[in-house]
């Protein structure tokens, strides 16, 4: 039996999210199943969705990092007419076949904004006369909420529509009830991944990254702070004054901005836009600078680089901050703040990182892999 699975993203601001779900629907896809990826926003052009099928839904992003507005590509905020127009296309595009997986990323352990949507989504995958198996797949840890009944309402929604919640971590080093604090009320649901990336990627040409300081940030959308400060770190290093320093600027940073930092950039610091064959730049780095995002974290577990992270960490924002800490704390990194960052103090946490011990830290990887294995055993035995 050929399995078909409905796989839901909807990323905001940095470019995690889709690359999550593009990896997994890809372990799916190479276990057999066809797979329907929904994008509710645009994907990033280093993206690989080989072997998936992109429905793209009407596009949507948050303009900042309040994350209490959304707006279109072109910045016109959302109106009831969107929204309806929005449901129609993912119902749309679910209706268009008889799925036997439903695979939602965040949601609803996020995303309460697309509760319009998402809500309707699962109600309706819910009330077929075969209901397909519907499961969520989250990442290592939580943003906190500062109301309760916020996370309560998260295990409530779990409780009633989901069959599966697929934890992109390895336990021994973060657990679901670390950052959810009703984590033991799903927890027949939960299931541990590992990590998912690792898997390898594009090899750089050349020698590129070879005992450079390798700044990175993602999208970029939230890092203008970050970059403005690695410009003129270099000069200020006593450990990594005398090497490059490359700084790739992601894809959500506007061409302008990106020129005006390559028309800024000093004697010893190279500017470019974010590579798909970052993962190996990291490998011959002698120092790594970034955000703590999910799959940058990854990239460096795997790569061994002495890093120094600045966690994004604005308005309520907590998530990065605590997986650079767990990193922190197995002596992998120095943290940095990004209030208040300045040249000065990102050159004297890249002097300190790099008087850390060169390691790996061994977790749990093959995360997309797992959870296919995982949801393809669930289908087996939710359509035996």
């Amino acid at each position: 039996m050929t399995f078909k699975a409905f796989l839901h993203v909807q990323h905001l601001l940095g470019t995690g999210h889709a690359v999550r779900a593009a990896r997994l629907g890809q372990a799916l896809v190479a276990r057999g199943v066809e797979v329907t990826l929904a994008t509710g926003n645009l994907l990033p052009p280093t993206l690989d969705t080989s072997g998936l099928t992109v429905v793209s839904l009407p596009p949507v992003r948050s303009p900042d990092a309040v994350f209490n507005r959304l707006v279109t590509p072109e910045g016109v905020e959302i109106d009831e007419a969107w929204r309806a127009a929005r449901v129609a296309a993912t119902l749309n595009a679910f209706a268009a076949q008889d799925y036997d997986l439903l695979l939602t990323e965040t949601y609803p352990f996020g995303r309460r904004m697309f509760e319009f949507e998402l809500g309707e989504l699962v109600r309706v995958a819910k009330d077929r006369a075969r209901p397909p198996l519907i499961a969520t797949s989250i990442r290592d840890i939580l943003v906190r909420k500062q109301e309760l009944w916020k996370e309560e309402w998260m295990a409530d929604t779990a409780l009633a529509f989901f069959d599966r919640v697929l934890v992109h971590s390895d336990p021994a080093f973060v657990q679901l009830s670390d950052s959810f604090p009703f984590a033991e009320r799903i927890d027949h649901l939960v299931r541990y991944t590992g990590f998912v990336g690792g898997a390898p990627r594009a090899a750089s040409a050349g020698s590129d990254g070879t005992d450079e300081v390798i700044v990175s940030c993602g999208g970029g959308a939230v890092a203008i702070g970050l970059l403005e400060a690695a410009l003129a770190a270099r000069s200020l290093s006593t450990r990594a004054g005398d090497t490059t320093w490359r700084l790739l600027v992601g894809h959500d940073i506007a061409d302008d901005a990106f020129a005006a930092f390559r028309a800024r950039a000093p004697e010893g610091v190279i500017v470019e836009r974010a590579r798909p064959d970052f993962p190996d730049l990291l490998t011959r780095a002698r120092l790594s600078v970034s955000q703590a995002g999910y799959n940058t974290v990854l990239d460096l577990l795997i790569a061994g680089t002495p890093c120094v992270f600045v966690p994004f960490a604005q308005v309520k924002e907590t998530e990065q901050t605590q997986r650079a800490e767990a990193l922190a704390a197995h002596g992998r990194a120095v943290v940095v703040a990004e209030a208040g960052l300045t040249p000065d103090k990102l050159a004297k946490a890249a002097d300190e990182a790099l008087a850390l011990p060169r390691k790996q830290t061994q977790v749990r990887l093959g995360g997309a892999e797992t959870s296919a294995d995982i949801l393809i055993q669930d289908l087996k035995e939710r359509f035996a």
